[in-house]
């Protein structure tokens, strides 16, 4: 019958309460991970889409302006294509355009000639360069403003009823004689209206705030809004893909599309307005997990332990061990240093003077001879002189070295 051998238990081991101990920090990350991200799919769980977009119930969503229109009988339509939207224009119809500066040039034309001749009401926001000279030809983005309470100070019906309004960004200036411009401010308006052909008519919304869900409660913003976008009975809300095949239409292509600085909905136009939420979302907790783990990384185990040593070396033995490493690499001059520096070390004390004199020459060496009783002795070259030439040399500086140290203790 055979025996088995017991398994040795080295300082390397460990215990299952010491493993217990070094995965728990990890398993707590894990879970924390687990629990914020099914907490928040369930918080986000609802529709999710981006700003203006009227399923969106986020601040900078318009779901709330667009229930209110469907309440007072205005169907609203999403629609994403160009040709979706170029189709739709009618008397009975609003056209909303999100974001006409995402439009390339040839987008832009194509949308115009289709609201050129309508008697619908067609709505762009916040059209800025060459957007406003394609789609509102005679009108002319001139300055940027704060989007603040203004008090209407114009005829338009819609915006004397609905009073002061949070109205501002970009503020056009036209001089078409029966263009009315509203909100004004130094001559300019962010809100422009443009009679077209028959009962039709083009607005200019120079900011989206009064359509954004956290502000639709606020001065007149509702009453604005629905005014502007239900006037007719049926609302097209257009809202521009980067996917719509029509953008690679035309000469300019995807690369022409209005990117100067003067226009876009508060930046939506920008890297970051082009993000879906979810990926935002994902690199938040991407980040938050690599916080995580460089806490539980750098946490200390526990306080500092002398751990067994599993054999014991006497010092005679690494002494030997390193002098015959120097003697296979035939270091002298490093093994001379070594043995002069523990000289120092040695007397320095029995002389007064300190360890960070030991090395100083001009400290140790007056304290040396002082105490030498032979007369023209030069204990420089012995503590600070050159190296040895061969090995005679080193063994001849190691006996001159204890006479020196015999001669310094006894005297």
């Amino acid at each position: 019958m055979t025996a088995t051998a017991a398994v040795p238990t080295t300082s390397e081991s460990r215990t299952p309460q010491q493993i217990w101990q070094r995965v728990r920090g990890l398993l707590l990350a894990v879970l924390i991970l687990v629990v914020a991200g099914v907490a928040l799919a369930a918080v986000r769980s609802g529709d999710q889409h981006g700003r203006l977009d009227p399923r969106s119930a986020d601040p900078y969503g318009s779901r709330a302006v667009a229930e209110l229109l469907k309440d007072r009988g205005v169907s609203v339509d999403v629609v994403t294509t160009l040709d979706e939207a170029a189709g739709a224009p009618g008397a009975d119809t609003t056209l909303l355009v999100v974001g006409p500066n995402m439009l390339t040039a040839h987008q832009q034309q194509r949308l115009h000639t289709a609201t050129a001749d309508s008697a619908g009401r067609t709505v762009l926001i916040a059209p800025g360069g060459p957007s406003v000279a394609r789609l509102a030809p005679g009108v002319r983005p001139e300055a940027h403003g704060p989007v603040t309470a203004r008090p209407p100070r114009c005829e338009l019906p819609a915006a004397r009823t609905a009073g002061s309004a949070d109205i501002g960004g970009i503020q056009y200036a036209t001089d078409a004689r029966d263009a009315i411009a509203c909100y004004p401010d130094n001559g300019l308006a962010p809100l422009l209206v443009l009679p077209g052909h028959g009962a039709g008519d083009t607005v200019l919304l120079g900011s989206p705030d009064i359509l954004h869900n956290d502000r639709l409660d606020q001065q007149g913003n509702a009453s604005l809004g629905m005014q502007l976008l239900g006037s007719r009975p049926h609302l097209v809300w257009y809202l521009p893909s980067l996917d719509d095949p029509s953008a690679a239409e035309g000469e300019g292509g995807p690369g022409s599309r209005d990117d100067s600085g003067d226009g876009g909905a508060e930046g939506e136009n920008g890297f970051i307005g082009l993000i879906p939420q979810g990926w935002l979302w994902g690199t938040l907790q991407l980040a938050l997990a690599a916080a995580l783990a460089a806490i539980w990384r750098g946490r200390r185990f526990g306080p500092l332990v002398t751990e067994r040593l599993p054999v014991a070396i006497r010092a005679s033995e690494s002494t030997e061990g390193r002098a015959r490493l120097y003697r296979k690499a035939d270091a002298r001059d490093r093994a001379a240093a070594v043995l002069r520096s523990a000289a120092r070390a040695r007397i320095s004390p029995l002389l007064g003077v300190t360890a960070r004199d030991a090395d100083s020459p001009a400290v140790l060496l007056p304290a040396v001879t002082a105490r030498l009783s032979t007369p023209g002795s030069d204990p420089g070259a012995l503590l600070f002189g050159p190296a040895p030439a061969d090995d005679a040399a080193l063994v001849l500086l190691t006996e001159q070295l204890d006479a020196l140290e015999r001669e310094v203790r006894t005297s």
